[in-house]
């Protein structure tokens, strides 16, 4: 299977049913799904994915925690370039740095919740470095 190329309608049809039949159906039709697509390309990709229908869910919401991480952090480096900047009051400036403050709080809380730390949360993108920069 290539980029651009479509599900077959098989694996399309086994993951709609198994949205009808509850959370663990559809991660493992979906899990299935994944590995007939891999194993389809011919590239090995089947033997180097991990789509263990026990650790689905898990993975998923490691999955969004980084991509809401990476936000948090775009965001928390935009408002400290418009301090830098000058472009926001006082009053401004404590706001956003306490809402930052919570943000951060608050995805520990979620981390912790689901058995992670932030540092789980960043992905090896191999030559590329880090998707997150160290945010102690």
């Amino acid at each position: 299977m290539t980029d651009g190329e479509a599900v077959p309608a098989a694996d399309e049809e086994a993951v709609s049913a198994a949205g009808d039949a509850g959370w663990e159906e559809l991660a493992a039709a979906a899990s299935q799904a994944v590995t007939r697509a891999a194993s389809r390309a011919g590239t090995g990709l089947a033997a180097r994915l991990d789509t263990d229908p026990d650790t689905v869910e898990r993975d998923l919401m490691k999955l969004v925690l980084t991509l809401v991480e990476l936000l948090r952090q775009l965001m928390e480096r935009s408002a400290l370039h418009r301090v830098d900047k000058g472009d926001l009051s006082e009053e401004q400036e404590e706001r956003i740095g306490r809402t930052l403050m919570v943000l951060h709080d608050r995805m520990r809380e979620l981390c912790a919740q689901q058995g992670l730390t932030m540092a789980d949360l960043n992905l090896d993108l191999g030559p590329l470095g880090s998707l997150l920069p160290y945010d102690g």
